[in-house]
C-alpha cells in the first residue's frame, strides 16, 4: 500500500519529464535576426540659388551734418537777444538771434560818407581848375603869337632905322614874359594828373573805409544761416562781447550723420564695382552711385523701435590699425520729420543707433546657413542617405549665411542641425527644415523678416 502511493506521487513528475524531452526533440533552433544599422535623425535644407545682398552692421552716435558757431566779428554791447534763444530751441533760418549796439558803426559810416563827399568836391574843383587853366593857356598862347609877330616886325624896322634898339629890346623882354606865362599855365596843367590821382586814391581809401564800416554794421546783426536747434548760448542781454568770442552754437536740422566702424573684410564684401573710379575727380553723387551702397539706421530702446532711411556719404579719412576697421559715414535727410510721440522720436544728436549697410546685389549664389559651415566643410546627405563630409570654398561670409563658390550644387541636401559625432558614411534620416529654409531665403535676399 505504501509502494503504490509512492508511484502515484511520482507519476506526474515522470509524465512532465517525458513531455519535456519530446518537446525538445521536436523543437526547431531559434532564428538569428540580422542586426540593423541605426539611422541618425538630422534636419536638412535644399541648397537654394539666390540673388544675395551682402550687409554689414555697426553702431554709432548721431551728430548733425554741420554746426554753426556765431562768432562775434566786432565788439560791443548786446542790445537785443531773441526771447526764444535758449539751449534746445528750434529757430527758423534768418532769425535775428542777437544784435550788437550799432551806434559806433553808424557814426563811422556817417564820417566816412562826409570824407567821400569832401574828396569828391575836391575832384570837381580840380577838374574845374583844369578847364580854366586850359582856357587861360589858349589865351596866353595867342598873346605869345602876337608878341612873336610884333618882335619880328620891329626887328625888320630896326635895320631901316624905323625904331630904336631899346624898343626892340623891350619887345624881346615882353616876349620872354609871355613865354613864361605860357609855361606857367603848362606847368599847372602838368600837375593836375598827379593831383587827380592823389584825390582818387583818397576817394578809394574812403570808399574802402565805408565798405568796412558798412560790413561792421551788418555784423551787428547775427542771424541763423539755416533752420537750427540751439546747442549752446554764451551771450546775454547788455553783455559786452569782444571780437572773436563764440556767442552761440547751432546745429543744422536738415541732415544728420552717423559714423560706424566696419571691419575691413566686411567692407570688401560690400564694395564691388566693375569699373575704375577716379576718387579725386568724382562728384559725391556719382561716387555713391558707383559704389552702390545703401544704408538704414535703426533705434531700439525702451520699447521704442524706429527706422530711418539713410545713404552712404563717405568713408572716414583713416583706418583703425588696432581693430582693423574703417569708419563709414552715412547721412539721414530730415531727421526731425515724421515724429510720433512715444513711438517714433526725432533722430536727435547723441542717439546711439544701429546702422545696416547693404552692398550691390550678387546674383546666382549658392547659399547655406552660416551654422552649417564647419571650417570650410559641410555635411551633405548623399543619394544613399549617408553622410558625406565635403570640403567647399566659401565666397561670402555673413552673420547668418554664407555663399559657396565651389564644392556644392543647387538642390543638394545640407545638414543644418548639430550632428555629434559626425562620421563619414553614417546612415542618416533627413527631415526637411522648412523654417530654416524660409529664413535663409529671407535673410540672404535682403527682405525684411516678418
Amino acid at each position: 500500500m505504501t509502494a503504490t502511493r509512492k508511484w502515484v506521487s511520482l507519476l506526474p513528475i515522470v509524465v512532465g519529464v517525458a513531455a519535456l524531452m519530446r518537446l525538445k526533440k521536436n523543437s526547431l533552433p531559434p532564428v538569428q535576426e540580422e542586426k540593423q544599422e541605426p539611422a541618425a535623425l538630422v534636419r536638412v535644407i535644399d541648397v537654394p540659388l539666390l540673388t544675395v545682398i551682402p550687409k554689414a552692421k555697426g553702431h554709432g552716435t548721431v551728430r548733425p551734418s554741420r554746426s554753426w558757431e556765431a562768432v562775434a566779428q566786432i565788439k560791443g554791447k548786446i542790445v537785443h537777444k531773441h526771447p526764444q534763444l535758449q539751449k534746445g530751441a528750434i529757430l527758423e533760418a534768418g532769425t535775428l538771434i542777437l544784435k550788437i549796439d550799432p551806434a559806433d558803426y553808424e557814426l563811422a559810416i556817417a564820417q566816412t560818407e562826409a570824407d567821400i563827399q569832401a574828396t569828391t568836391a575836391q575832384l570837381d574843383e580840380l577838374q574845374a581848375k583844369a578847364t580854366n587853366t586850359q582856357a587861360s593857356l589858349k589865351i596866353e598862347q595867342a598873346a605869345l603869337g602876337l608878341n612873336q609877330k610884333e618882335l619880328e616886325r620891329k626887328r625888320a624896322l630896326v635895320g631901316k632905322g624905323g625904331i630904336s634898339r631899346s624898343d626892340l629890346e623891350s619887345q624881346e623882354r615882353s616876349l620872354l614874359s609871355q613865354q613864361q606865362s605860357v609855361q606857367t599855365q603848362v606847368n599847372t596843367l602838368n600837375l593836375f594828373p598827379s593831383q587827380k590821382a592823389l584825390l582818387e586814391a583818397q576817394l578809394a581809401r574812403h570808399n574802402a573805409t565805408l565798405a568796412t564800416a558798412q560790413r561792421n554794421l551788418a555784423h551787428t546783426e547775427i542771424r541763423l544761416p539755416f533752420t537750427s536747434r540751439i546747442a549752446e548760448i554764451n551771450a546775454e542781454q547788455d553783455q559786452y562781447v569782444r571780437e572773436g568770442g563764440v556767442l552761440a552754437i547751432a546745429d543744422d536740422l536738415d541732415k544728420a550723420e552717423i559714423e560706424v566702424q566696419i571691419p575691413m573684410n566686411q567692407m570688401s564684401n560690400l564694395l564691388t564695382s566693375t569699373r575704375t573710379i577716379d576718387i579725386l575727380n568724382l562728384d559725391p553723387a556719382e561716387a555713391r552711385q558707383a559704389i552702390g551702397l545703401t544704408a538704414e539706421a535703426t533705434l531700439k530702446e525702451n520699447g521704442v523701435a524706429a527706422t530711418w532711411e539713410a545713404r552712404f556719404a563717405r568713408l572716414s579719412d583713416t583706418l583703425d590699425p588696432k581693430t582693423r576697421t574703417v569708419g563709414v559715414i552715412v547721412e539721414v535727410d530730415k531727421p526731425y520729420a515724421n515724429v510720433i510721440p512715444g513711438k517714433r522720436p526725432p533722430l536727435v544728436k547723441g542717439l546711439f543707433v544701429q546702422v545696416v549697410i547693404s552692398g550691390t546685389p550678387q546674383p546666382q549664389r549658392l547659399v547655406i546657413p552660416r551654422s552649417a559651415l564647419h571650417e570650410n566643410h559641410i555635411y551633405v546627405v548623399n543619394n544613399e542617405q549617408r553622410l558625406e563630409i565635403r570640403e567647399v570654398q566659401p565666397s561670402l561670409l555673413q552673420a547668418e549665411y554664407a555663399t559657396i563658390q565651389n564644392g556644392l550644387k543647387s538642390g543638394e541636401q545640407v545638414i543644418v542641425s548639430d550632428l555629434i559625432p559626425a562620421v563619414e558614411g553614417m546612415l542618416l534620416k533627413p527631415v526637411k527644415d522648412t523654417t530654416s529654409q524660409e529664413r535663409l531665403v529671407t535673410v540672404a535676399s535682403g527682405r525684411p523678416s516678418l
